[in-house]
């Protein structure tokens, strides 16, 4: 899969974010969503980031595929969250390069499965520049490295507009993994690029910057990069810096 070499490059907001609580980061992504379908906001975003130790569960559910008791992620901090995405349950933790791509998906002419498999291109691409070879495979959307799976993809779309992403393993602790069927997959192994290269001391800027160069080429977009805090204010144009939200941006990032 390639993206169309005709498509002009659309402008889009890059909001790149070192750490950012889950929460913060879904409540950020439905107001942005909402502005983007209202028009509040008159172009995409991407918001690349990482997260704390966090369980979500897609549309399908996901608890039967808890191999601990959640008293057992309770004391370890770890909460898991019931969100919209499609697909099961996954773990999200630091080293792991997640993307979220907030995207009219008509006015960029793209269909849902081709516009996935975009999605699965940036891992592919990404993992390969540090000598990775991933593919697709039937079983289960995201990229694998043989039987184990590299990185993973759930995504909804509300208004033609899309949100939540992909979650690519760099340097994450794959530990909180055996604790689950990963995506609802018995037997699965995941992976990352520091495993299947054997570098502890991969460089998580760098593999943040391959996401974010591969993300520009193949869904054809031209980063602008901006404040997390313009964000909110363009989502939410009565938020003020007092918001939840704001408390758990970097102070790097704040206007």
């Amino acid at each position: 899969m390639t993206a169309p070499s005709e498509r002009k490059p659309r402008p889009c907001r890059l909001l790149d974010i070192p750490l950012l609580d889950y929460r913060e980061a879904l409540e950020l992504q439905r107001s942005l969503v909402d502005a983007r379908h209202t028009g509040r906001l008159d172009r995409d975003v991407f918001i690349l980031v990482e997260h704390p130790p966090v369980f979500t569960l897609g549309r399908r559910g996901g608890l039967e595929n808890l191999t601990v008791s959640q008293e057992i992620l309770q004391r370890r901090g770890i909460p898991v969250v019931p969100i919209e995405r499609g697909g099961n349950i996954t773990y999200h933790g630091p080293g792991q390069a997640v993307g979220y791509p907030i995207v009219h998906l008509p006015s960029a002419g793209w269909k849902v499965v081709a516009f996935v498999e975009a999605l699965e291109e940036i891992m592919i691409r990404a993992a390969a520049d540090f000598g990775v070879s991933a593919r697709r495979d039937v079983r289960n959307r995201g990229v694998w490295v043989q039987d184990r799976k590299l990185g993973s993809i759930g995504i909804a779309v509300r208004h033609g507009v899309s949100f939540h992403g992909f979650a690519l393993n760099a340097v994450v602790n794959l530990e909180p993994f055996d604790w689950v069927n990963p995506c609802g997959l018995r037997g699965v192994q995941m992976t990352s690029l520091a495993r299947e290269t054997g570098r502890r001391d991969l460089d998580m800027a760098a593999v943040r910057r391959t996401v974010l160069a591969h993300t520009a080429r193949i869904l054809g977009l031209d980063f602008q990069p901006a404040d997390p805090a313009w964000a909110l204010r363009q989502a939410q144009p009565t938020t003020d810096t007092t918001s939840p939200i704001m408390d758990h941006l970097p102070q790097r990032t704040r206007s």
